[in-house]
């Protein structure tokens, strides 16, 4: 099952629930990271404020940090590889991303990249783009 990391700004809580205003995203994203973990996800949230050494041990994520900064999280990193930032993926993408809920590994988002054929990378005859 891929390791799917979620690294955060700087929050009071991961609920979304402190202070005057609620933020819908993180109580959805609060439910569904739980939810995952129950179904036996490898999935983990790291908040600047309170684990800032998880932002410094991860390559990609210090490197990220070095070039963006905060103001580019959330960021979300599957299996080392960097698949969103500036916001929370969705519940969709989260299933998606752990390979839960009907969806083969194969049939994960590509990112934008082409789909191949069985035929070939570009569906020719020859097996050659």
């Amino acid at each position: 099952m891929a390791a799917i990391r979620i690294y955060e700004p700087a929050l009071c809580c991961d609920t979304g629930v402190c202070g005057v205003d609620v933020d819908q995203s993180l109580v959805e994203l609060t439910a569904t990271v739980r939810s995952l973990k129950d179904q036996g996800a490898d999935i983990q949230r790291h908040n600047l404020a309170s684990d800032p050494l998880a932002f410094t041990t991860d390559e990609a994520v210090r490197a990220y940090m070095h070039v963006v900064g905060s103001v580019g999280l959330p960021l979300t990193v599957v299996d080392g590889v960097t698949v969103a930032t500036g916001a929370y993926p969705t519940k969709s993408q989260l299933l998606a991303f752990a390979g839960l809920a009907g969806v083969a590994p194969t049939d994960r988002p590509q990112l934008g990249l082409t789909d191949t054929s069985a035929s070939g990378c570009c569906g020719g005859a020859t097996g050659c783009c």
